[in-house]
């Protein structure tokens, strides 16, 4: 198993902008393995999507347990009997536990909302590993173009409701403001959780719920003046750590080539 490493993903000049050339090349080139970036990780085969998770949003576990689809204990009887095998979707539909379709669109769900924060723009570099694969196993490929169009038509609907992003990752807190009309019951249950420390992706947790749908109630309730991001202090000059220069040895001729051999990787 090896490892490529690239630089940060840019924005290409095209019809639409490229989020991720890395990623494309790698469609290109029917690659099977695990795509990383930041903020998640997109799962290949044969150059295709199988899978994509992110720590801003809820796994797929989550999603079909919490929204009743799936009993716990079926959850954890299949990772127990299939996991090893990576066929854990699939023992799911076969043992009875969740009917295909319904895996299908939870699967899909998961996907989309993980790879909308995965693409996100980042400056640290992405990093492939060729043949890794998920446990989940085979559910329903969706090709790279697909993915990227999804993750932008949302970063566009999210603008058109509320175009400043400050709440979709900072704590956030309730504002004074009343509101002028009732509150669907749905963003009610997500301002009791609106506490000045939880985040958008903390909420999306512990309501079990898609993180980007979670934004867009957000954005929506910030629209409202109903909500609002808390914004970060600067330190103040005195309380600013000093940064320490530490002597860089490069004495070891094994560690310089290395070292050249890191930035050849990092320059394909």
């Amino acid at each position: 198993m090896s490892a490529i490493a690239a630089d940060p993903d840019a924005p290409a000049t095209d019809r639409l902008p490229v989020l991720s050339p890395m990623l494309q090349r790698l469609a290109a080139e029917r690659a099977t393995g695990a795509l990383m970036r930041d903020r998640g990780t997109l799962y290949l085969a044969d150059g295709q999507v199988v899978h994509a998770e992110s720590p801003a949003t809820p796994g797929i576990d989550v999603l079909l347990t919490t929204g009743g689809t799936l009993r716990h204990e079926g959850w954890w009887d299949a990772v127990a009997q299939a996991g090893a095998g990576r066929r854990v979707g699939r023992y799911l539909v076969d043992s009875g536990h969740v009917p295909g379709g319904a895996l299908e669109l939870c699967h899909l769900g998961a996907l989309y909302d993980a790879a909308f924060f995965a693409l996100a723009p980042t400056g640290t570099p992405a990093r492939f590993r060729y043949g890794v694969a998920h446990w989940i196993g085979p559910v329903r490929p969706v090709p790279v173009a697909a993915v990227e169009r999804e993750t932008l038509r949302r970063r566009e609907f999210l603008d058109r409701i509320w175009p400043d992003p400050a709440c979709d990752s900072a704590p956030l807190l309730r504002t004074a403001h009343g509101p002028d009309a009732p509150v669907p019951a749905r963003q009610r249950r997500l301002l009791e959780l609106v506490d000045g420390v939880r985040t958008a992706s903390d909420i999306a947790q512990a309501l079990g719920r898609s993180a980007f749908h979670i934004l867009v109630d957000l954005r929506r309730l910030a629209a409202a003046g109903l909500v609002a991001a808390v914004r970060a202090q600067p330190l103040p000059a005195a309380a600013t750590p000093r940064r320490i220069p530490l002597p860089e040895v490069t004495a070891d001729p094994d560690i310089a080539l290395l070292r050249r051999l890191r930035d050849a990787l990092e320059a394909l």
